[in-house]
């Protein structure tokens, strides 16, 4: 008769395929996606300069002219839509990864632009906005006029070279201070 090591982790990997196994068959394969997955929104990028910010934002696929940006004082919002093809083939769909419908995005400024004076470009799915800063939100520079002031301090140089017993004296006093 011959000896069976028993391996509990065998046995539990097996229980653990067979319960994925069963609940896979009594879940839809079609089943439509959750909101979460549904939700998308484009990828930013905020650059800040000393007179203006530059927001750029990924749009792929997208037409410009299913782009709505609203520009306000205090924030951008960039909404849009990404439309379906209207394709007719005979074959069927199984599997689509593809996102449509709308999409909207908020961003944020640090600080108050001037909203009337924004610049758009719209090239190779992305969008470039030339934010201007406020100008009492851009930092002054105020340029310091040094005539008249003396940016070192004046050392007296003399033409001796100080000799050895002051040198003494120095260091007595400062022993007669610790003592």
């Amino acid at each position: 008769m011959a000896l069976i090591r028993w391996q509990p982790w065998q046995e539990v990997e097996t229980l653990s395929r067979q319960l994925d196994q069963l609940f896979a068959d009594f879940t839809p394969v079609s089943r439509p996606a959750s909101p979460v997955a549904r939700t998308w929104t484009p990828a930013i990028e905020l650059k800040a300069t000393e007179t203006d910010f530059v927001l750029r934002a990924e749009l792929p696929g997208i037409d410009a002219n299913d782009l709505d940006i609203q520009v306000t004082r205090e924030g951008v919002s960039i909404s849009g839509e990404y439309r379906s093809e209207a394709k007719h083939e005979d074959g069927k769909l199984f599997r689509s990864e593809f996102r449509y419908g709308s999409f909207r995005r908020v961003v944020p400024l640090p600080v108050a632009i001037q909203n009337d004076q924004v610049k758009a470009d719209f090239t190779d799915g992305i969008l470039t906005l030339t934010l201007p800063k406020a100008v009492s939100d851009r930092p002054k520079v105020v340029k310091v006029n040094l005539t008249g002031a003396t940016a070192e301090p004046v050392l007296e140089a003399s033409d001796t070279a100080p000799t050895a017993p002051e040198a003494v004296q120095t260091d007595d006093l400062w022993a007669e201070k610790a003592a």
